[in-house]
């Protein structure tokens, strides 16, 4: 019951949100400031990440391929199809409900305890438009996040199989072109488009919904990330089995 009203609630914010603008003057301001929180302050962090399990999953992939018969251009194959299914648009996603979920659930948890919101409500704002539409708007940008895990994770793989021996140059790169579905791209950023929305929106609902105080706002920030992850997971699945196995 607890969990249909919760939904209920979240239904009717994601409609104020989109309900009475935000000048554009002002709007454009706090969008630009959200870009740079939300997605240019991510990229160091997700390349980091990329780079070195896309190394990873290329030597994990190299020792398992223990038969001399099966060919070394497995490991960018693997690696490819690993980083870009998955590894990217999925694994990243869960590592920024931590990241960008915990922040935007305490930014909009803390003006609640200090009673901000409640502040810009007497001032006539709509602060579902106000505070959450540029953090959706932000996240738009969410893919041009993926592409770059994308590119360094097979990046990664490639520098990890030549520089530890495991195959040639050669071979990794005709790895990698091999079999390439370029629908395999498309349904990976259709995912990261839902896990965009998904990072935008249910973090926005656990910090601007916060009862109580300080304390509250951990707590808040730990349920986020736990719902988004679990979100992200299920409509992960869902969209797998509706784009992969239809």
């Amino acid at each position: 019951m607890r969990l249909l009203r919760n939904i209920g609630t979240y239904s009717i914010m994601i409609g104020k949100v989109f309900g009475r603008f935000t000048r554009w003057s002002v709007m454009k301001g706090l969008i630009i400031k959200e870009i740079d929180s939300l997605i240019i302050g991510s990229i160091g962090i997700v390349s980091f990440i990329s780079f070195f399990v896309g190394g990873v999953v290329a030597i994990q992939t190299a020792l398992n391929l223990n038969n001399p018969l099966l060919p070394k251009n497995l490991i960018g194959f693997a690696t490819r199809q690993s980083v870009i299914l998955e590894f990217a648009p999925t694994f990243i996603s869960v590592i920024m409900a931590g990241k960008v979920g915990s922040f935007i659930t305490s930014s909009l948890g803390t003006m609640r305890v200090t009673e901000q919101i409640d502040a810009l409500k007497v001032m006539g704002i709509n602060t579902y438009n106000y505070l959450i539409f540029p953090k959706i708007v932000a996240l738009l940008l969410y893919p041009f996040i993926i592409t770059i895990s994308m590119f360094l994770g097979i990046f990664g793989g490639y520098v990890a199989s030549i520089y530890g021996g495991f195959c040639s140059s050669g071979d990794f790169i005709e790895g990698i072109q091999l079999d390439f579905i370029p629908f395999h791209v498309s349904y990976a950023f259709v995912k990261t488009a839902f896990f965009a929305f998904i990072l935008a929106t249910i973090p926005s609902y656990h910090g601007y919904f916060l009862k109580g105080g300080a304390l509250e706002v951990g707590k808040a920030s730990t349920t986020s990330f736990v719902w988004t992850s679990v979100l992200i997971i299920v409509t992960n699945y869902i969209i797998t089995q509706l784009l992969l196995t239809s």
